[in-house]
């Protein structure tokens, strides 16, 4: 895939991420967790908005086609799992990793797991997919071209 398809897909995924914590917001005082849910419509809309302005810099990351499709993916499972177990941690009730937005919530066990290895995947990758674009912003990179 080359980069203006990349450039392309990764505005469609912001807007459709958008679109969706749009969703969640109309949905939110129907979870388990509404304070939970709030934060899922939050994380849907902003995590939206930076894939759209990663899709625009885009063309500006100088990166080897393995390092760029890399750094694609992460974002995009990044982004799009962030809103996704932060809603299922809503729709759980979870509260493990969330003492904040979740007092005294507790959900089942394999609930708990599901969204706490959910969010240090999201972690991982998000954290991963930051770095590989930074690599590929920085000076040199540029001037390589």
């Amino acid at each position: 895939m080359n980069v203006e398809n990349m450039k392309r897909r990764l505005m469609w995924y912001g807007m459709m991420l958008f679109f969706l914590g749009l969703l969640t917001g109309f949905a939110e005082t129907n979870f388990s967790n509404l304070r939970m849910g709030l934060a899922a419509h939050l994380e849907g809309l902003m995590n939206g908005i930076f894939l759209l302005v990663l899709g625009a810099i885009w063309g500006e990351i100088q990166l080897s086609s393995q390092l760029r499709a890399a750094s694609f993916w992460l974002m995009l499972y990044g982004t799009y799992s962030n809103w996704l177990f932060t809603m299922l941690a809503a729709v759980f009730g979870t509260g493990v990793l969330s003492p904040v937005l979740a007092p005294g919530f507790k959900a089942a066990v394999w609930q708990e797991g599901l969204v706490q290895i959910g969010f240090i995947s999201v972690g991982i990758a998000i954290t991963a997919g930051t770095v590989i674009a930074l690599w590929g912003l920085r000076r040199d990179a540029q001037e390589m071209n």
